[in-house]
């Protein structure tokens, strides 16, 4: 039978190929094993995104849990994945689990497991789930039947998140914030939870689209281009936010309508947690992260630690550790003094709250940092190409066949998780197979776009011929 294999981050395919509610009864009978064989609460929160077919697919998964001796607790409607984590620890579930696909294009879903303490399971513990996914079909079972016997009940997971963001929030600064923010919800789960947040603000593409007008639902610049323009054009708004699918991630915008990546965001986060809050702690980050991060954190004398990409590797961290800030190039953040979790909706509120906090805009408060690191930009492509030509350069990455990539040669190389070839003047190219969909994902750190671009145009060129 088909293998399932979780990802970076769950389980994915695409809907009606690989993603069928056979595959999801297997999967979902795998963690309802898993969650018997532990000692944890027989308990799993069960809820699905915007997506085509969530509502289907977490029934399914709720019936076969629950078939198999776990009280489950799902959520009527649609929840961001932030939701189902704080679910499972304010509930005392042993596991939490969210059908979405988070940030992929529409014909795929998928399945993410989460742990009683409210972030992503573990590389072991998804391995072991992978593992007790069973070689054959599991047989459907009746709902309304397990529902009626009370084996399934009802959360309202989204008024959980709404208090636990009231009672750590200045909700006074937030709402005074809230006319100048422009919010775009990519037809995703992080929709209601804003518009109650914050009714002030100007809303783009908040209802539910399963196709999300043919646009994957990844908050980049390239996906993001009517709020580019509205802020641009309104001098009453300056400030943007755009959270992905299941609003894990985080996309922000200055007040001129400029895209503030995750390198950036990640610089005002320690600021305002170390500055702002007196917090302290390690900063753990992903391997695509920009070295800029790590000149900010020796400057405050800030433990540093670099994981393999995917936010499961930075949770390991997050429960054990005193941890501060675990931050992926991807737009998934997480912070002290909430969830070992991404949360995109969490992340833009503490910007929101800065900038109140400060009286400065985003384009003002990054100016301060770059007095201690020094500018920089991060670009990345991804390149669609033939599973032979990606293995081929691959190969090549591990054979070290690159010395150099024309005027660019390459001082040192790092495969902590792909390929950093580092050059001088600290400038980098990064090239990694994605681990969530099937493409070839090529970075490139220097001091402009224009030199980051022409070092990912550079490397294309090369690694293409």
């Amino acid at each position: 039978m088909y293998s399932i294999k979780f990802g970076t981050d769950g389980w994915r395919e695409i809907i009606a190929d690989n993603f069928t509610a056979a595959n999801v009864r297997r999967v979902a009978y795998a963690t309802a094993k898993w969650l018997k064989n532990s000692n944890l609460p027989q308990v799993c929160v069960v809820g699905h995104d915007c997506r085509f077919g969530g509502k289907l697919f977490a029934r399914e998964t709720a019936a076969i849990l629950a078939n198999e001796g776990i009280s489950v607790i799902l959520a009527p409607q649609f929840v961001s994945t932030p939701m189902i984590s704080l679910a499972a620890q304010k509930h005392n579930a042993g596991l939490g689990v969210i059908i979405t696909a988070s940030h992929n294009p529409a014909e795929y879903n998928g399945f993410k497991i989460k742990a009683h303490y409210g972030g992503p399971a573990t590389p072991s513990v998804i391995a072991e789930i992978e593992d007790l996914s069973p070689a054959h079909d599991v047989p459907a079972v009746d709902f309304d039947s397990l529902a009626n016997n009370g084996s399934i009940v009802t959360g309202d997971f989204e008024s959980l998140y709404l208090s636990h963001v009231e009672s750590n929030f200045d909700m006074t600064a937030l709402v005074s914030m809230a006319p100048h923010l422009a919010y775009d919800a990519m037809y995703g789960a992080g929709q209601n939870a804003v518009k109650q947040l914050l009714p002030g603000a100007t809303f783009l593409h908040a209802n539910q689209n399963p196709g999300f007008e043919g646009r994957a639902p990844e908050p980049i610049l390239k996906n993001l281009p009517e709020i580019t323009e509205m802020i641009a054009a309104n001098p009453n708004l300056y400030c943007g936010l755009a959270t992905d699918g299941d609003a894990d991630r985080i996309g922000f915008f200055d007040e001129h309508g400029n895209f503030v990546d995750s390198h950036n965001l990640i610089l005002l986060l320690i600021e305002y947690l170390t500055t702002f809050k007196g917090y302290s702690g390690k900063v753990v980050k992903s391997f695509s992260v920009s070295d800029r991060v790590q000149k900010l954190c020796n400057a405050k004398g800030l433990e540093t630690i670099t994981t393999k990409i995917g936010f499961k590797y930075i949770c390991e961290y997050m429960i054990t550790d005193d941890v501060l800030i675990g931050a992926e190039e991807s737009g998934g953040i997480a912070i002290k003094g909430h969830l070992p979790e991404r949360d995109g909706v969490w992340m833009g509120l503490v910007i929101m709250e800065y900038m109140a906090k400060t009286g400065k805009k985003v384009s003002e408060l990054l100016a301060d940092i770059y007095k201690t690191t020094g500018t920089f930009a991060v670009e990345r492509y991804d390149l669609h190409l033939t599973e032979e030509l990606k293995n081929s350069i691959i190969n090549n990455c591990k054979t070290g066949a690159y010395h150099a990539f024309g005027n660019y040669a390459v001082a040192q190389m790092e495969d902590t998780d792909g390929f950093k070839f580092r050059f001088a003047n600290d400038r980098w190219v990064m090239i990694r197979p994605s681990g969530t969909e099937p493409v070839l994902r090529v970075y490139a750190e220097a001091e402009n776009s224009e030199t980051a671009f022409h070092i990912l145009d550079t490397v294309k060129q090369q690694i293409l011929n």
